[in-house]
């Protein structure tokens, strides 16, 4: 697919969907982290307000994950106490599942859980907008549910006390931060009004994206020229090296910022000092981020083991809870290589046959941006692929092997994406919970 390049810049074209949404929408509230993206957006869109909308009402929405930095936190507080006056501010501290990357033994941690305040990180906010289980008027919010399904449901609660009118949530996110988001974006069969960047989460409720075209170069550089404040932990992480891809401010326990998690013991020592006492892996993970021990680099197969029977013995080491959800996302891929196939590149096609791999052509995938030819592997599944050069997409039991070493619950490498996670999650709370409204 080429693309189709514009008269217009990445503001102009921001601006026109601001306008689009000002006129769509009754309620409009922005999802803040205390990143650069979220906080750019959060700016942006006060200023349309003041200028084109004064008397329209805008809902800030932070979700709190407790274990983050200082510097995070002293930035989401000096921007609700700088705009309070003219935005509806909630400030979420409850007790939510969140996924953390850090241990083979345990999925989720529970930010704010209730039974462990004494070894929290860090206090609970003390603000008039601050939601915590003392204070808790989201009548959508289940004790302890997944964070995902939690800013979820703060949008149906939202649309309620808004007289249940036409609501949406602005977010800061990007499509070239991966390609998961990209294909997110382009890949999207049903928009609000053809819009790709707006989604429909419940009735009336929708999730919109504005900078979704947006580079890590403009974000910096409208923050540069508007003159907005940031997240100082920015300058921080320069100073120390890291690049903007590990550059993470919200949850640090995810598989995207465990790799910069042992920056805490130099940014913040005391915040790093409890972190140890709160979840499960952190020093683990902060000594051997990025080395062989999570799966990173060069693994060594033990003597005596194919990766195959390596994948199985570390399969039997984990918890019955754990090792089911692996199986179940293992047989999902090996039957679908088996009777779908994957949308792989030509080159890797023909080297895989030069090889002699056993492969069998199967249609085209609509999946891949240039309708790739899908292919089926006949018999076993390959214990590894590293004769081939392009390697990434293509099924083995060593990449199965390597989700595990990188205690990557979800299988993201394999290709699983949050979205259908997200989604079974959402099935299993609809059946749970019959007060969930049906999506339209």
């Amino acid at each position: 697919m080429k693309k189709k390049y514009l008269e217009l810049d990445v503001y102009e074209s921001l601006m026109n969907r601001l306008k689009f949404i000002f006129e769509e929408f009754e309620n409009i509230f922005v999802s803040f982290s205390g990143g650069k993206d979220s906080g750019l957006l959060l700016n942006l869109v006060l200023d349309y307000k003041r200028k084109y909308y004064p008397e329209r009402v805008i809902g800030v929405f932070h979700q709190d994950f407790e274990a983050q930095y200082d510097y995070t936190t002293k930035y989401v507080e000096s921007t609700f106490e700088r705009i309070k006056n003219e935005a509806e501010l909630y400030w979420v501290c409850l007790p939510m599942a969140t996924r953390t990357a850090l241990s083979s033994y345990e999925m989720y941690w529970y930010p704010w859980d209730d039974r462990l305040q004494d070894i929290w990180v860090r206090p609970l906010p003390q603000h008039e907008y601050v939601i915590s289980l003392e204070n808790n008027p989201i009548t959508t919010y289940k004790y302890k549910m997944h964070q995902e399904d939690l800013a979820k449901q703060f949008g149906r609660w939202y649309r309620a006390v808004h007289g249940e009118t036409s609501t949406i949530c602005l977010l800061g996110i990007r499509a070239d931060e991966s390609l998961h988001r990209y294909s997110g974006f382009l890949n999207k069969k049903k928009g609000y009004k053809h819009k790709c960047y707006i989604t429909q989460q419940f009735k009336n409720v929708w999730c919109a994206s504005p900078l979704y075209d947006w580079s890590v170069q403009d974000v910096w550089h409208a923050i540069a020229m508007l003159g907005y404040d940031y997240n100082p932990l920015y300058d921080i992480f320069y100073q120390v090296g890291l690049k903007p891809s590990m550059m993470r401010v919200a949850s640090p326990f995810n598989d995207y910022a465990k790799d910069s998690l042992n920056y805490y013991r130099v940014i913040e020592p005391e915040t790093w000092t409890k972190l140890l006492g709160r979840v499960q892996g952190v020093n683990f993970a902060g000594i051997y981020g990025r080395t062989k021990a999570l799966g990173y680099r060069s693994v060594t197969l033990p003597e005596g083991h194919t990766w195959e029977s390596y994948t199985k013995f570390l399969l039997a080491t984990l918890p019955t809870r754990i090792r089911n959800g692996y199986l179940k996302k293992f047989k999902t891929s090996i039957d679908f290589w088996h009777n779908v196939g994957g949308g792989l590149e030509e080159s890797t096609i023909q080297e895989l046959e030069e090889k002699g791999y056993n492969i069998q052509r199967n249609g085209v995938s609509n999946y891949t941006i240039f309708k790739n030819t899908r292919i089926i592997f006949i018999g076993k599944i390959p214990d590894h692929t590293d004769d081939i050069k392009s390697s990434r997409d293509i099924p083995s039991w060593k990449r199965m092997c390597y989700c595990i070493l990188k205690n990557d619950h979800l299988c993201r490498s394999m290709g699983f994406g949050l979205t259908r996670d997200q989604q079974r999650n959402l099935d299993v709370i609809k059946q749970k919970y019959l007060a969930l409204e049906e999506i339209e």
